[in-house]
């Protein structure tokens, strides 16, 4: 494969729902941390050979890790919202036309089958792709109240993954469209989808687990632990 690909990490974020005394993304889990699992296992990809992660301008944290010193990597400071991280990272890509792989820092655990998926389907694809996971349980809506107003058929739902992966200027173009618009944009596919365009949809492993209570801490270690038996 002859195509550019960046991958952007947004990591500014403060993971309050995790309640612990440093970002989610700096939690230690089986020997690193969250982020240096997640960032290794897009480096550990043949076509991507560089990573632009966007931290917030008071971190105090990024510095201490040996991610500091890697050549590979480019830090740039992120923003209060997403959207903002990932403009960041954007901003860092000088080819426009080159592509952009947007991967959550609190996943650690995605496979490198499945990145191979995500990539062909985007290369194939006028307007990118994402990892993504049919829904299974029963999905109900809420009345506002803890009380259920509906039962919601979950044909043709899915769980929006990451990585997300597309044109650098036509996701800048996106979200830069969707924002002023007043979109609410939760991940990148969305800002594309108020423009009009359809990402596609690439089956992705249930495992790739984004550690967002203290709970997954405990599962993300035992996924960490099988991807080093598994893809050594």
């Amino acid at each position: 494969m002859t195509e550019t690909i960046t991958a952007v990490v947004p990591a500014a974020g403060i993971g309050s729902r995790m309640a612990a005394d440093r970002p989610k993304q700096y939690l230690p889990v089986a020997g690193k941390t969250i982020l240096e699992h997640t960032v290794a296992r897009l480096l550990s990809h043949s076509a991507i050979s560089r990573v632009v992660i966007a931290i917030s301008p008071t971190d105090p944290y990024f510095q201490a890790l040996p991610l500091a010193d890697d050549p590979r990597i480019t830090v740039v400071n992120g923003g209060a919202e997403r959207a903002d991280s990932v403009f960041a990272g954007l901003a860092a890509i000088d080819d426009a036309q080159s592509w952009v792989l947007v991967h959550d820092a609190a996943r650690p655990c995605v496979r490198l089958a499945d990145l191979d998926k995500l990539i062909t389907a985007a290369l194939h694809s006028d307007s990118g792709a994402i990892l993504a996971a049919p829904v299974r349980d029963t999905m109900k809506r809420g009345n506002g109240c803890q009380g259920i107003a509906e039962t919601v058929c979950r044909n043709d739902l899915w769980h929006a993954l990451t990585p997300q992966m597309f044109r650098v200027q036509q996701l800048r173009d996106s979200l830069k469209h969707a924002l002023a618009q007043g979109a609410v944009i939760t991940d990148e596919a969305s800002a594309l989808e108020f423009c009009g365009l359809q990402p596609r949809l690439v089956p992705g492993r249930a495992d790739n687990l984004k550690v967002t209570q203290p709970e997954d801490l405990a599962l993300a270690e035992f996924y960490i632990q099988q991807l080093m038996k598994d893809e050594p």
